[in-house]
């Protein structure tokens, strides 16, 4: 890792640059086959997952005996633990639905919002080098909770053709209605188009690799919505001289392992502390079955030591993480000044993998700076709030006037007009 001290405010722009990934020969090979499988459907599928997952499938569609079988291929202390991860989860989630009330804003206009659920809705669940069970309950719990009426789930198989059992088995348990045994971008592209076997959807969300989110990028000029733009997983630990060196440097790690694009940074007030952790990290890392993933990972991160508390917390603001973990004294004060993060960490014991499994909250979050101005998946990015009115003869009486000068202004005629022989009838 990179050690930074002191810097200067004109140096933290190059301190929060993310990886840089050159994806112009990408974006060619994602819109091919997007291309491909809107034309061609299922064929154009079957094709690209002979290709990509080396796998020949006779039928994308999961059957419920496969799901049946996987239920017997996990632990029953697994099982618990998804459900428990699924309670709390569902619990968090639950908590966020949306009472609008009527206001009148002037006698006799009368105005208010109602949440409707999303009618359908893609998950893309990664299933590669870390099949992501976890993110299914992520996914899928605030679908059934909104009230989804089809919630349609994509992964990709293994090369028998099945899907990782740990996956299905969360299905179940979250309530998924339909699960395919697509990956990457053709399972993007199926579920924004639709093909014979796969419904077409109206939001796709989920993470996945560089060819999955330009996929998605792609679909959501449009075709889709999508949850977020999205790129690589990081975090950013704040630590002052009392944080556990040990502690920080397995938040570090837990997050450098996703991927060798991930991002680590640490910003700390204290010398004693980064050497600490600098230590720690190396100690830890040769413990890591996936040692060698983290270690790319640490290449592109970095341990930045500051002068103060506040300042630590105005280079957090700038790098926006996706993950915000503050081991800090004062946590609690210096939560209070957190202003862009996509899920934040409180305390010694607030560890990043606990937000990833189990407290509740959502571990789809926004990364590479979009979390100045994206939030992570929740209730809300499975509703769509409808606005209604409704208008008596005194509120024409109210507000008939303005509406007319106002599309006079405008030159807009015949706005002017729906109003007028509205007012002309109360005459």
């Amino acid at each position: 890792m990179k050690i930074i001290r002191y810097p200067k405010r004109e140096q933290w722009a190059e301190i929060c640059q993310r990886p840089h990934l050159d994806m112009t020969q990408l974006q060619t090979t994602v819109s091919g086959v997007l291309a491909d499988v809107r034309q061609h459907g299922d064929e154009a599928v079957r094709k690209y997952e002979q290709q990509f997952d080396h796998v020949a499938l006779a039928s994308l569609a999961v059957t419920e005996a496969e799901i049946n079988e996987a239920e017997t291929q996990v632990s029953d202390e697994l099982k618990q633990a998804i459900k428990l991860a699924h309670e709390n989860i569902y619990k968090f989630h639950e908590a966020q639905q949306f009472t609008g009330r009527k206001i009148t804003t002037r006698e006799g206009v009368v105005c208010w919002q109602k949440s409707v659920a999303i009618e359908r809705v893609g998950l893309y669940i990664p299933g590669g080098t870390a099949p992501l069970f976890s993110t299914v309950l992520m996914l899928a719990a605030p679908a059934k909770i909104a009230g989804c009426k089809e919630i349609v789930l994509c992964t990709p198989p293994n090369r028998e053709g099945k899907i990782n059992p740990s996956i299905l088995v969360a299905a179940r348990i979250a309530g998924v209605s339909k699960i395919f045994k697509i990956g990457g971008v053709q399972a993007i592209g199926a579920m924004a188009y639709g093909t014979e076997s796969v419904p077409k959807v109206y939001k796709i969300f989920g993470p996945g690799n560089q060819y999955v989110m330009a996929a998605k990028q792609q679909v959501s000029m449009g075709d889709v919505a999508i949850d977020m733009p999205a790129g690589p997983s990081e975090v950013c630990v704040l630590a002052d001289e009392q944080a556990n060196a040990s502690f920080v440097a397995a938040d570090l790690l837990s997050q450098a392992e996703h991927g060798i694009d991930s991002q680590v940074l640490m910003v700390t007030t204290s010398e004693a502390m980064l050497t600490q952790v600098q230590q720690e990290v190396e100690r830890q890392l040769d413990l890591l079955p996936r040692k060698e993933i983290a270690a790319r990972a640490l290449e592109n991160s970095r341990l930045v030591l500051v002068q103060t508390s506040d300042e630590m917390m105005a280079l957090s603001n700038a790098y926006a993480p996706e993950h915000l973990i503050i081991q800090t004294a004062n946590y609690e004060q210096m939560a209070e000044s957190v202003v862009n993060a996509g899920s934040v960490f409180l305390g010694q014991y607030a560890c990043e993998s606990a937000g990833d499994y189990a407290s509740g909250t959502n571990h789809t979050l926004p990364t590479h700076g979009y979390a100045t101005a994206y939030s992570g998946v929740n209730l809300d990015s499975y509703c769509r709030k409808i606005t209604f009115q409704h208008l008596s003869e005194e509120g024409i009486r109210q507000i008939g006037h303005a509406v007319e000068l106002m599309a006079e202004a405008e030159q807009l005629d015949a706005h002017k007009n729906a109003m007028t022989v509205r007012l002309n009838a109360l005459k």
